[in-house]
């Protein structure tokens, strides 16, 4: 199941609503959030169906309690959840040249499991001393997709930037298991916690202003524009 924060493109919202992705149209969802689906037993009564170029998706989780962001599957560091901006979106940059990381990420469901993968997408500010260098965009979706989707799906990655291909990488054999007993050591995961997993690889050198392209085929493109 590939699940959404949407909004029809003619009602703006900033919250948005719970949706299905499925091909050309979205269904919306009694839920709040993505995180009333998860601990609501992942059902909701079904609403309104729309085009799926009728509506804008959101953040998946515009406002995740933490964010751990991996190194290696037995290390991370905690990062900004209000830097968290959603598919084509446009983000300021401190400084430049970038570099952007591209993630999945696994994000908490109810009883602290890994409910789906999203795109994560790091963005970096060269010229800035670590955390703050990071501090500024987070690029998350555009769909969760749930685990059980994505048994033997392709986890390519590709990244553009400004349409050119920079980067084209595998995303397979990252231990989510590891990742999700090293989090929830010694404390709580809450529904809607973010596992950002190790790169897949950097794109160096970037200038302001780029759009940058993620692309999944099993989750999608998140495209974030900085600058």
């Amino acid at each position: 199941m590939k699940l959404c924060m949407f909004h029809p493109v003619d009602r703006p919202m900033e919250r948005g609503w719970v949706g299905r992705v499925e091909d050309d149209r979205v269904v919306h969802l009694a839920a709040q959030t993505l995180q009333h689906f998860f601990t609501g037993g992942a059902r909701a009564r079904e609403h309104d169906e729309y085009a799926r170029d009728a509506v804008r998706l959101l953040a998946p989780v515009p406002h995740p309690p933490s964010i751990r962001v991996f190194e290696r599957d037995e290390s991370f560091a905690f990062a900004n959840p209000a830097a968290v901006v959603g598919p084509s979106s446009e983000a300021p940059a401190p400084a430049s040249p970038l570099v952007v990381l591209p993630r999945l990420a696994g994000v908490i469901g109810a009883e602290g499991t890994i409910a789906g993968v999203t795109l994560f997408l790091e963005v970096r500010a060269a010229g800035l001393d670590p955390p703050k260098d990071r501090d500024f965009a987070l690029g998350l979706g555009p769909v969760v997709v749930t685990t059980d989707e994505l048994l033997g799906s392709d986890l390519g990655i590709a990244v553009r930037v400004d349409g050119e291909e920079r980067l084209v990488a595998s995303a397979s054999g990252v231990d989510w298991e590891t990742m999700r007993r090293t989090a929830a050591a010694g404390t709580l995961l809450r529904t809607g916690d973010v596992l950002a997993a190790p790169a897949v690889a950097r794109v160096e050198g970037l200038a302001l202003p780029a759009r940058i392209d993620v692309d999944a085929p099993a989750i999608g493109v998140l495209t974030i524009s900085v600058g």
